[in-house]
């Protein structure tokens, strides 16, 4: 028996999420469900203020929300319920929008029924999100324009997509230079087996469309994007002996990654920066990915793709960015952190982190591996 077609994995992926699950205890795996890295007070606030009834058809790895976006144009795909875009709604504020596409017809209409209630919630005069049914793949189908979005996030969906390819070229496209992709999915150790990718519940519980983790590097350079920024890594557990046994010896995690589009004109050479401590519940640092923490005032050398992406993003004006080697005397009192070898796997991440103990994980959320 071979692996699913495309359309029959949307079908059945929309039964899944829109009959058979009710709420995110009926899961059989914690694939979607794992807990993100601690969130800023503000987030927590803002989570809420959020309607009862989206927040428990919720199905998503923890909270996907990026940091510095006030007045920001955000794209949720696969927004379900609307419970990210309803924190997003809060985060842009009223001069930003947000906008949810997912494909699951019972979903969207969870999320639009509670549209003015929020918008009242928020004190805001209209409403600044929107909710449109359509697929992650085909953008274009549901009218959504070229560089028209600051960030596009995701919040473990990109495994139900068949072709992820065709998923990141679309976020891309919508995406302005300089726009981010901060979006967490399920990742495999390896190349799943047929038996594993035919197996219809394993598609519903994010596991049989899930990524060997090499394969996102690969395709996000092919469609254009910076190389990924882990951030971070949770262990995923099945607890199912029947979906065990069918799993065999491949490994699960959820990751969250940031992608970057990086105007050609924003590449140069390496670079020191100084965080100013400007972005609202980081203050005193900024913990980027698992392979930069920005300490407010400390010099940290960057290699040529964080000083592009730092200078070419929503994050420029809280940076002091220079070229490496420039003849510029380091402000009195700053520390300076040098440039070390990246953590491009997640598993690795992981094992570190885990070694590390508990206070580098919390809640069994793993994110830079300086937290310790």
């Amino acid at each position: 028996m071979a692996a699913p077609c495309g359309e029959q994995i949307h079908r059945e992926v929309q039964d899944y999420y829109g009959k058979e699950l009710q709420k995110s205890e009926d899961l059989k795996t914690n694939a979607c469900v794992t807990s993100a890295r601690p969130l800023p007070k503000a987030v927590r606030d803002a989570l809420e203020r959020v309607h009862e009834e989206v927040v428990a058809r919720y199905y998503g790895c923890g909270l996907v929300i990026p940091e510095c976006l006030a007045s920001c144009r955000v794209l949720d795909l696969g927004s379900g319920s609307g419970r990210d875009c309803y924190l997003l709604s809060q985060l842009v504020g009223e001069q930003g929008h947000v906008t949810g596409i997912d494909m699951t017809e019972r979903q969207v209409e969870v999320a639009k029924k509670h549209i003015a209630y929020h918008m009242d919630k928020f004190g805001y005069q209209k409403p600044n999100v929107e909710f449109l049914q359509g697929y992650m793949e085909k953008l274009g189908d549901a009218g959504l324009a070229d560089e028209s979005y600051d960030i596009v996030i995701s919040n473990c969906v990109i495994n139900l997509a068949p072709d992820k390819r065709a998923v990141l070229q679309e976020a891309y496209r919508v995406l302005k230079p300089g726009g981010e992709m901060y979006f967490s999915d399920v990742y495999a150790s390896q190349r799943l087996s047929e038996a594993v990718r035919k197996h219809r519940v394993l598609w519903g519980e994010c596991l049989a469309g899930a990524l060997y983790w090499r394969d996102l590097y690969s395709i996000a350079e092919e469609v254009g994007f910076s190389p990924p920024c882990l951030v971070t890594t949770s262990p995923i557990t099945i607890g199912d002996k029947e979906l065990e046994d069918i799993i065999g010896d491949c490994r699960f995690v959820s990751a969250t990654f940031r992608l970057f589009k990086v105007p050609d004109s924003s590449r140069a050479g390496p670079g020191q920066v100084i965080y100013n401590g400007g972005i609202m519940g980081h203050e005193r640092e900024l913990v980027f990915d698992a392979n930069f923490t920005f300490k407010e005032g400390e010099v940290v050398d960057v290699d040529a793709e964080m000083a592009a992406i730092l200078r070419s993003s929503r994050f420029a004006e809280e940076f002091l960015i220079r070229a490496s080697g420039a003849n510029t005397a380091t402000p009195q009192g700053c520390c300076r952190k040098g440039v070390k070898e990246k953590i491009c796997d997640p598993f690795q991440l992981l094992e570190r982190l885990v070694a590390l103990g508990p206070a580098c994980c919390p809640s069994g959320a793993c994110g830079s591996p300086g937290c310790c």
